[in-house]
């Protein structure tokens, strides 16, 4: 059993709204929800055994009010009540607060420091881990391909910003406005032909082990599972490594706030969780995944509670 939860988004700051102006964020009351979050897993039986946290633990608006470090911090704490790991993927919100390179020295580093479990890219922020017998998690790193968090002058931002304008014409890179392909927005990311190729390896290590796998990222990589707007760049590369394998049961991901399910043709699930930080005070948004031999069991509170995924 393992707990879920996604862009939390935390400020401490009053409540506004999402970029079109249209939905309301709830910045303060986000990190309330989450410690409710971590007394229920506290309290769930049988007890859970790690706890994933699918990324942008905390808004941009805390880069732009200098209280970044702080408003981590207060995360971290809440989350570090829990007796168990925690399991982070980065999403864009954390790469407007911090670099990447910040991010690697900060608590919302997984990938392990000196282990061999991630592409041979150390700045790849992609892993795998075992926490049960015949049971792998891999968390992609979907902002490997990106402009957001690195340095303007390094090659992995000018080849991500090729790709970008060479995409989206718009003045306004985070605008999807006339695009055939209205992924490509800066707010989103992509994978790496390196990442890709690890990811291949790793599923072909689980094919061979009869291992069932459950891949998770921030950015969601198959829009009938989000919208056309919320997957990653290059999500049809990503999508033919899974499906070039028969180890996947399901990718977990974040960043559409809405949430979103859809079970593809190769019988793989995609769960979108809810964001916590579009969730009324009055309501909540995380769950536990319960795995059995057969299938996976969503509990908890939001529209995607109660999910049954069979395999």
């Amino acid at each position: 059993a393992f707990g879920v939860i996604a862009d939390i988004q935390f400020a401490d700051a009053e409540d506004g709204h999402d970029f079109g102006g249209s939905r309301r964020r709830y910045y303060r009351h986000s990190l309330c929800l989450l410690r409710k979050a971590v007394r229920a897993w506290a309290d769930d039986s049988p007890p859970i055994d790690f706890v994933l946290q699918l990324g942008d633990s905390i808004d941009g608006l805390n880069a732009r009010r200098g209280e970044a470090e702080s408003a981590l911090q207060q995360v971290l704490a809440a989350l570090g009540q829990l007796p168990v790991p925690v399991h982070h993927a980065w999403g864009n919100h954390d790469l407007y607060n911090f670099s990447r390179a910040r991010l690697v020295e900060s608590g919302l580093r997984s990938r392990p420091a000196g282990g061999s479990d991630g592409p041979p890219d150390r700045d790849c922020q992609a892993y795998h881990f075992s926490p049960a017998a015949r049971l792998r998690f891999v968390v992609l790193d979907a902002y490997d391909l990106s402009t957001l968090g690195r340095d303007p002058g390094s090659p992995r931002y000018q080849e991500s910003l090729r790709l970008l304008r060479e995409k989206n014409p718009n003045d306004d890179l985070n605008s999807p406005a006339g695009l055939k392909e209205p992924q490509f927005v800066a707010f989103n990311g992509g994978f790496s032909q390196a990442q890709l190729d690890w990811f291949d390896e790793v599923l072909k290590f689980s094919d061979e082990n009869q291992e069932k796998v459950v891949v998770t990222a921030h950015v969601p990589i198959h829009p009938d599972a989000s919208d056309r707007v919320c997957v990653a760049w290059n999500y049809e590369a990503a999508l033919s490594v899974i499906h070039s394998h028969r180890c996947v049961v399901c990718v977990l991901a974040g960043h559409q706030h809405d949430g979103g399910y859809y079970l593809d043709s190769h019988g793989v699930h995609h769960l979108t969780l809810e964001g916590v930080i579009e969730t009324p005070p009055e309501s909540n948004a995380f769950g536990t995944i319960y795995v059995y031999e057969d299938k996976m069991i969503l509990k908890g509170r939001g529209r995607t509670a109660g999910r049954v995924m069979h395999f």
